[in-house]
């Protein structure tokens, strides 16, 4: 079991690298496993769903005014599913966004036989993990057929396979910034989402409706990797090489300057001393 879900976590790792690098070895059941990025593919908005009460619902109830996470995962999971949620509970928590106000999270099983009890059961565990006293408002832990679930996981581009053996679902690690429309904007791989990361995400999924001027600022300094699922410092790392430059311009200047000063102040001790 743990040799699986260490094969897992590297899986989630090797999803971040570019469709052309090389892959690690994985084993025979693990083969087809992973995260394909299907950057600005509509979600099937139209999907059903039960939701935690039980009640009929389409994926699309969930979209229209905030950006949604959203984490393909299973509610009886013994391992991995309940590190991507618990990872998700704490990126969010240090963050002034806040679900059911500036955005949403919608969690999909991806095991068809799971009941909406099963849901609220795993809603309210990770709701308590992100803050005790919020509640549950904006966050949504839905369940549905097979039909309905695969049309979401082939829209997101999520793979993930069954094994009777284990009696466990073999899947990758990771999370998506959707935009209100229901098209994929962001990916985040593993089980530990950085809140910058998170942040800028849906702050881009939502065309910078949400988030303060500084956050706004913010998107212009960092620039998001496809290939790491991450944001990386680039307008302050152009800064920085900039500086750098400026300091070897002004070497290459002020060195010979500063030999000719050497010289001159040589040459006046010199002719001092013959005095």
């Amino acid at each position: 079991m743990k040799t699986v879900l260490l094969a897992l976590l590297a899986l989630s790792s090797a999803s971040r690298l570019a469709a052309d690098a090389p892959r690690p070895k994985l084993p025979p059941e693990l083969q087809g496993i992973g995260i394909d990025q299907h950057l600005n593919t509509q979600l099937p908005l139209n999907a059903q769903f039960r939701d935690e009460s039980g009640r009929t619902t389409s994926l699309g109830a969930y979209f229209g005014r905030r950006p949604v996470l959203l984490a393909l995962v299973y509610y009886t999971c013994p391992m991995l599913c309940n590190q991507i949620l618990t990872g998700v509970a704490a990126g969010l928590r240090p963050l002034s966004l806040r679900p059911g106000r500036d955005f949403d999270v919608v969690a999909i099983s991806i095991n068809p036989v799971e009941t909406p009890s099963d849901a609220a059961a795993k809603r309210d565990l990770v709701t308590r993990r992100y803050d005790s006293k919020a509640g549950t408002n904006g966050w949504h832990f839905l369940v549905g057929d097979q039909p309905a679930i695969h049309a979401v996981a082939d829209a997101v581009g999520f793979h993930y396979r069954y094994d009777a053996e284990t009696k466990m679902f073999f899947h990758a690690s990771g999370v998506t910034a959707v935009t209100p429309q229901g098209r994929l904007a962001r990916y985040f791989y593993g089980v530990d989402y950085a809140p910058k990361d998170l942040k800028l995400g849906l702050i881009e999924a939502s065309n910078n409706r949400i988030g303060s001027m500084a956050d706004q600022i913010l998107l212009f300094c960092y620039h998001y990797d496809p290939k790491t699922g991450k944001y990386g410092a680039v307008v302050i790392n152009m800064l920085r090489a900039a500086a750098v430059a400026v300091l070897v311009i002004l070497a290459i200047v002020l060195t010979p300057l500063w030999r000719r000063d050497v010289r001159q102040h040589r040459q006046v001790l010199k002719e001092v001393s013959h005095l």
